[in-house]
């Protein structure tokens, strides 16, 4: 195994939220996987109020405890899977608020995007791309998208077709190459004196 890791982070809160069944299953299509070990991030885990840091996360200060431990969490993995709901054309409130706390935790990091939405949350992803770029973190191309009018019964039980398992295979492969990369990267950057 490798000693790569990646974080599967639930970007959902909501009360009879769709995303958990998702990210169970983005970890289940994972669980095999020799290149990386697959772990949970449930933003529920972690209650962050909205970014109330009174310094840049640029500036690498953090004062509050949530946001250390939230730091810490980060800090831990080489690349990130996010799973995330379309709403308003955009990304959930409390991703992009749990995205915002941090900076350095990021960088030089791989990111892949799975979502979820009536048009398959690519509205979302879009947005995403744009914050993972500012942040330093290289997004690979393949990503997920699921539909809630052909892969949820009722809008509510996740049944994703079999055709979402090779496409999962892929978006694996461009993330671990990335994260391995960028493994490197980050071990070859000099330490600040």
């Amino acid at each position: 195994m490798s000693d790569l890791k990646i974080a599967v982070i639930l970007g959902s809160t909501r009360p009879g939220r769709n995303g958990k069944a998702v990210a169970d299953w983005v970890l289940e299509q994972a669980r095999h996987r020799t290149g990386a070990s697959y772990e949970p991030i449930d933003l529920l885990d972690y209650p962050l109020p909205h970014l109330d840091e009174a310094i840049p996360p640029s500036a690498g200060q953090y004062a509050g405890a949530h946001t250390k431990a939230w730091a810490a969490t980060i800090a831990a993995y080489d690349g990130f899977v996010f799973v995330t709901p379309e709403y308003n054309h955009s990304t959930s409130a409390v991703l992009k608020n749990a995205i915002d706390y941090l900076y350095a935790e990021w960088n030089n990091k791989a990111a892949g995007f799975v979502s979820y939405g009536s048009l398959g949350g690519a509205r979302a992803i879009e947005h995403l791309r744009a914050i993972s770029s500012e942040l330093q973190m290289a997004h690979v191309r393949q990503q997920l998208s699921f539909s809630l009018f052909n892969d949820f019964e009722n809008f509510s039980v996740f049944r994703p077709g079999p055709q979402y398992a090779d496409q999962a295979t892929i978006l694996f492969d461009q993330l671990e190459s990335w994260a391995a990369a960028l493994k490197q990267v980050r071990t070859a950057q000099p330490v600040a004196a």
